[in-house]
């Protein structure tokens, strides 16, 4: 499934474990952490945040400013704050994952100075609603497998990056959209590529009613790009360790909609804009909207 007509754009990757200082000090300027407070925040012990919320880390202590790495795992965008001092440094991050996590602080040396427990509580998955000219399709994603394909396609969904725009391949296994306008113009991304979030690591699958991340050839090259399954395509596009294969990030499935689906399935198709299966009748979808 690698062809031209996957994501345009530059591809750069996304680190989702940041960090933050240097290395190298000697043992008597170590950075060591006394606190760390975090706002906002749900509850504490453990520290409960809410998903895809964006908190603020007050990293208190001594000797900060000799170096100290951040690894947590639930967060993407870890940034510091300017004005960080020798005893307090502030940084913000966007909670990403779900469920529980760990996050860790070390010094200069990469000896742990600071642990903390996470929990992202979510009592249902996120759906979003395709209003397309063909009908509906709900589609229910699934962050506790792929956190970051799930978090990049809300982000695209709630700046309305969707709307007016085309499923620009139809073939026998795909429906692809998120790349192109009514007009058949390319679209640029908005946000930078992201990191594969290979089927071996998920669990999930191209599967029939599936929805996954186009990409070039290239590794962690997903932006806005993201196509449909109308087949069980999971031979061939999940990742295969005995070919090398890195297949294609899963992160839904739809959960309404099959009549349209199939309806998509069977449009009739032409070379359109050097697109080798573009739909004949356009098929539009016209509103992305988060529904649950």
């Amino acid at each position: 499934m690698k062809a031209s007509t996957w994501l345009l754009g530059a591809f750069a990757s996304l680190a989702f474990l940041s960090g933050c200082g240097g290395s190298g000090s000697s043992s008597g300027t170590l950075a060591t952490v006394s606190s760390v407070s975090i706002t906002p925040t749900l509850n504490t012990s453990p520290t409960v945040v809410a998903y895809r919320q964006t908190i603020t880390m007050t990293v208190n202590g001594q000797n900060l400013l000799q170096g100290i790495t951040i690894n947590n795992p639930g967060c993407t965008n870890l940034t510091e704050v300017s004005g960080g001092t020798n005893t307090q440094r502030t940084y913000t991050c966007k909670i990403i994952r779900v469920g529980p996590f760990d996050m860790t602080i070390t010094n200069g040396n990469s000896a742990q100075v600071y642990y903390a427990a996470f929990s992202v509580p979510l009592a249902v998955r996120p759906r979003v609603t395709l209003a397309t000219t063909l009908g509906n399709l709900v589609i229910e994603l699934n962050p506790g497998a792929a956190p970051i394909s799930v978090d990049n396609f809300l982000d695209y969904v709630e700046t309305k990056f969707y709307d007016n725009t085309l499923f620009h391949r139809v073939d026998q296994y795909v429906a692809q959209a998120g790349g192109y306008n009514t007009s058949l113009t390319a679209l640029t991304p908005t946000y930078s590529a992201i990191l594969l979030e290979s089927t071996t690591t998920s669990g999930l699958s191209n599967t029939y009613g599936t929805i996954g991340m186009a990409s070039t050839s290239s590794i962690n090259s997903a932006t806005s790009q993201f196509y449909l399954n109308l087949v069980d395509n999971s031979t061939i596009f999940n990742a295969n360790a005995s070919t090398g294969a890195t297949g294609y990030a899963v992160f839904g499935t739809i959960v309404s909609g099959f009549d349209v689906l199939n309806k998509i399935s069977q449009v009739q198709t032409s070379v359109q804009n050097s697109l080798p299966t573009v739909p004949v009748t356009p098929i539009i979808i016209n509103t992305a909207t988060r529904t649950q």
